[in-house]
């Protein structure tokens, strides 16, 4: 059997060979994972205070970068046991986040997963992660849900935009 050619006339193992990955730059690739928690009436969200740069000191959701030969889903559920220990929780797809920009550090996509829990799980920080600690989502009739941070704080990165997607997909 004759193997096929592409318009130029290149067999699939000589396209292949002839492949210049420096045409085609790569994204970092992220998993970010959004937990609630029922409380009482209300819901809670899993956060951790950053302990790098950037953001140091932020609040943020927990989450990292992928490894390679690890696929995104494994990614999610290492770098949650590995800041906040933490495991065992079905993950949910919630959305893939690649606004430019997005990340001071570089062109990074991140897949976000959430889930919801009866009750407030014991987290404990560690890795990168300074601090974890669970926080009121303020879910108001019109508009997007936030976390509600004491003094007027703000999340890292675009998470308060995941965790309003996660809250509407999953709340």
């Amino acid at each position: 059997m004759t193997e096929l050619r592409d318009k130029r006339g290149l067999t699939e193992s000589e396209a292949i060979a002839a492949y210049q990955k420096k045409n085609y730059p790569k994204p970092a690739l992220t998993a970010d994972i959004c937990i609630f928690a029922r409380a009482g009436e209300g819901w809670k969200v899993l956060l951790i205070r950053r302990g790098g740069h950037p953001y140091l000191g932020c609040w943020a959701l927990p989450g990292g970068f992928a490894d390679q030969g690890e696929t995104i889903e494994a990614t999610a559920a290492r770098e949650l046991q590995e800041e906040t220990g933490l495991t065992g929780l079905a993950l949910r797809l919630v959305g893939i986040y690649s606004a430019p920009g997005r990340d001071p550090r570089g062109w990074t996509v991140s897949a976000a997963y959430g889930t919801r829990v009866e009750g407030q799980l014991e987290a404990v920080a560690d890795d990168d992660a300074a601090e974890a600690g669970w926080f009121d989502v303020a879910l108001p009739e019109d508009g997007p849900a936030a976390a509600a941070l004491p003094g007027g704080q703000r999340l890292a990165f675009d998470h308060a935009q995941i965790i309003a997607d996660a809250a509407a997909l999953l709340l």
